[in-house]
């Protein structure tokens, strides 16, 4: 296995940094051990945490105005798998790679599937796109795809996503991601009803090729593109289509698909209690689907979201298995520090919310004591988990000081000599 950075790096610095390491490693581990809490318990958790990369989130995003490419950002997904190798490498906590079609179209997965594995990587859910036309493509989405008002265009759609499902075989994933953009942007545009009977007829059709081993996993989103209605736009709409479809369609949650304000880790425990929890994408938002980094606006409703994810992990009923990816967005700053940090900032929440004295909250919840069901939250949430991640991430081979390491390497500036430009782009992707 050849990997991107050099092995000799990472051993230099983290030799530079293991003594304060171990000082503050065994300091947390003294405090937690005031607990009843041992350190080296949370640690192998955390160091069993993985959190999957998308193929697209390696290159830089954009606004729906404008995309300002960088020097060595990746134009194929050969390229896209060589960064997400240096995410791995570093972090030790992003072992998979959730690839994009037909972005990310070759023609030989089994080769794909060997190149990733030398990179010390494998394949996450495959991702169909029916929200954008391709060069060649004989039926338009511009009014929809599997809920479109035309049936061939329907029947592409479908095709489509059974074409991913084969792809993904190929490659060793058991779980298809189905976003739609499909909407409205005027009332009357649309009959509302027999928009969301087509989509179920349409996903009904991909549903029934599934591999028995393989998921379905349908993503909400409140709105955009459209902006008046969304056929599936929340997770009731989610939860509804995937208990018509049967027991391997599951819900996908992304922190950004949601309106304003609203309770996503209740969202959480609600779709585990019927057994339709299948995957999590995590990003950040202000205003909207922003896909900012993770925890960079809003860290405490992301612990809060992996307390209930813990909780479901600890009471798992019909099995919990959920997908994790990181997707985001990166249109200032370097895709692969924004996902070195991301995926840190979700296992920093991981770990907080493993260290919840659940006997405590339970009790207290139970005896209606609000404000020590409380504390006991603030208690794990205000821990400095940082030391439990670093020991982890060195002990697997990773860097203790992950972006410090990234830039020593000058991994991106070697890129930029050898790759070949990514022209300026009209937005988004």
């Amino acid at each position: 296995m050849i990997l991107p950075i050099s092995a000799d790096l990472i051993a230099e610095r983290n030799t530079a940094h293991l003594a304060a390491l171990e000082d503050d490693y065994a300091a947390l581990g003294r405090k937690l051990a005031r607990a009843g809490i041992d350190i080296d318990a949370v640690k192998a958790k955390v160091a069993q945490f993985s959190v999957a990369v998308p193929s697209w989130g390696a290159g830089r995003g954009g606004t729906r105005f404008a995309k300002f490419p960088i020097p060595g950002e990746p134009t194929n997904i050969h390229e896209k798998l060589e960064d997400c190798a240096v995410i791995q490498q570093l972090g030790r906590a992003t072992p998979r790679v959730s690839p994009h079609f037909p972005w990310d179209k070759v023609g030989d997965y089994k080769a794909l599937r060997e190149e990733a594995a030398s990179l010390g990587l494998g394949f996450d859910a495959v991702n169909s796109n029916t929200f954008q036309d391709q060069p060649g493509q004989p039926h338009t989405y511009a009014n929809g795809s599997l809920a479109a008002q035309d049936a061939a265009t329907r029947a592409q759609a479908v095709e489509h996503n059974i074409e991913c499902i084969e792809i993904g075989r190929q490659l060793g994933s058991t779980d298809l991601t189905v976003w739609v953009g499909d909407g409205t942007n005027f009332p009357g545009q649309q009959d509302l009803g027999r928009s969301l009977d087509r989509y179920l007829e349409a996903a009904a059709q991909i549903y029934a090729v599934l591999p028995d081993d393989w998921r379905m996993l349908l993503e909400h989103k409140m709105f955009e593109p459209a902006f008046y209605s969304t056929v599936i736009s929340d997770w009731g709409s989610s939860i509804l289509a995937a208990q018509e479809l049967g027991p391997k369609a599951k819900c996908l949650v992304d922190l950004g698909h949601h309106a304003p304000n609203v309770n996503i880790e209740q969202i959480v425990a609600r779709l585990h209690r019927f057994g339709k929890l299948g995957g999590f994408h995590f990003n950040d938002s202000k205003y909207g689907d922003d896909d900012l980094d993770s925890g960079s606006i809003n860290p405490h409703q992301l612990f809060l979201v992996f307390n209930e994810l813990v909780e479901a992990e600890l009471n798992p009923r019909d099995g919990f298995n959920p997908s994790y990816m990181i997707d985001q967005s990166h249109n200032v700053t370097d895709p692969i520090e924004s996902m070195l940090s991301s995926a840190e900032t979700i296992a920093q929440c991981y770990a907080k919310a493993a260290l919840v004295d659940r006997a405590a909250l339970h009790a207290a919840q139970e005896s209606n004591d609000t404000m020590m069901a409380f504390q006991a939250l603030r208690r794990a949430y205000n821990t400095d988990v940082a030391p439990i991640l670093a020991m982890a991430r060195m002990e697997a081979g990773g860097a203790i000081d992950v972006l410090e390491a990234f830039r020593l390497s000058q991994y991106r500036s070697r890129k930029a000599q050898e790759r070949k430009a990514v022209g300026l782009g009209a937005g988004i992707v």
